[in-house]
């Protein structure tokens, strides 16, 4: 039940049922329009990270990581660096959900500022989630998209990760090496055994998303694998994400199929320029999952729509699945003003968004 009122309360889904209700109405879905191969990479991609999260692989590095700072400035860089490495191989939801908690339970008990590092680990989630094709769903949509190669697609997100996280160390030299007392670190057991078997599944599934071997075969393993350690792991998949994806491409299937929306589009993604910018834009509107599908469906420019699309995670708070669960975590966990927060939140969003939207542009260019 938990499940179904979590799906069903889920509002990018809710928004996407009722758009593709409507397009229903001028046309009917093909089945060779909807991407197999990105809903069964994207599950595959689900289950694994829950795995790893029940197993608490992302605690044990953070609460060992904060035992070694002594000052403000080092606890930030470790806290939106592992947020950063994190949101690679867990994605930027996870990296959120687990990371802000955490720390907002050591400002609290040592009367540590809130508002900046929480932020800086919810851009650091962003930031290490571009880079991987499976730290942010649509880059997997992209990959299976446009066939990237690993080379090609790394070719493209290392720069970008290069830049952002020069930005970010940019920022830390201007928090005070304030000392803050040395936190004990918290005993938390791995199961070693199931961690090494959810690595390789990792493993199988990055062969599967580039399409070396079918992707169907990480994602059956990686539902037995939770299956076995602990079932209700499959409750806690974000099916929601799943359906989002299933209706995307029901509706842009009936869309491609009404000439004057497919002329409009068109004329918004006719280069790589406008491409990018389209993407960086619909995000804003529509979150960059949803943005990337509809953007990818009528454009060419892969390189340009993922950075469009991966940039378009900062600055609105729908912007990115991420930013609304940043917001909500806060809301839950924190002690300072929520309106405070949401202003500054909102204020290096948009900084953010801005400086990278042009670091972006130049990569473009290049």
């Amino acid at each position: 039940m938990t499940v179904l009122k979590k799906i069903f309360s889920d509002k990018i889904l809710q928004i996407t049922v009722v758009v593709t209700v409507i397009s229903l109405f001028f046309a009917r879905p093909r089945l060779a329009d909807i991407n197999l191969h990105t809903i069964f990479s994207v599950a595959a991609m689900l289950i694994i990270i829950q795995i790893y999260a029940y197993l608490h692989v992302l605690d044990v590095l953070a609460y060992k990581l904060t035992s070694i700072a002594d000052n403000m400035r080092k606890l930030n860089i470790l806290f939106t660096l592992l947020a950063i490495i994190s949101g690679m191989f867990l994605g930027n939801d996870i990296t959120a959900l687990t990371l802000i908690p955490l720390y907002l339970n050591i400002a609290k008990r040592c009367d540590l500022p809130q508002i900046l590092p929480v932020t800086l680990i919810g851009m650091g989630a962003n930031i290490g989630a571009a880079f991987t094709p499976w730290g942010n769903p649509h880059n997997i949509f992209l990959v299976s998209k446009y066939s990237v190669t690993a080379l090609e697609f790394f070719s493209w997100s290392l720069p970008y990760l290069l830049a952002a996280v020069v930005i970010t160390f940019i920022i830390f030299h201007f928090i005070p090496q304030k000392k803050i007392p040395v936190q004990d670190i918290k005993q938390i057991n791995i199961s070693v055994r199931p961690t090494v078997i959810t690595t390789a599944v990792f493993a199988l599934f990055f062969l599967g998303v580039f399409k070396v071997i079918n992707v169907a075969i990480p994602m059956i393993v990686a539902a037995i694998l939770a299956l076995i350690i602990n079932p209700r792991i499959l409750l806690k998949i974000d099916y929601a994400l799943l359906l989002t994806f299933t209706c995307f491409f029901i509706f842009i299937s009936d869309i491609q199929q009404i000439p004057m929306i497919v002329t409009l589009i068109h004329t918004m993604v006719n280069s790589e320029t406008s491409t990018y910018f389209t993407s960086i834009i619909s995000s804003q509107i529509i979150s960059n999952v949803p943005a990337t599908i509809l953007v990818g469906k009528f454009t060419t420019f892969a390189k340009a729509l993922f950075l469009g699309s991966n940039i378009g995670g900062f600055g609105s708070p729908i912007g990115s699945m991420a930013n609304m669960l940043v917001l909500k975590t806060f809301t839950q966990n924190a002690t300072v003003s929520r309106s405070e927060f949401f202003k500054k939140w909102l204020l290096m969003q948009y900084a953010g968004l801005i400086i990278l939207t042009l670091i972006g542009w130049a990569l473009i260019l290049l």
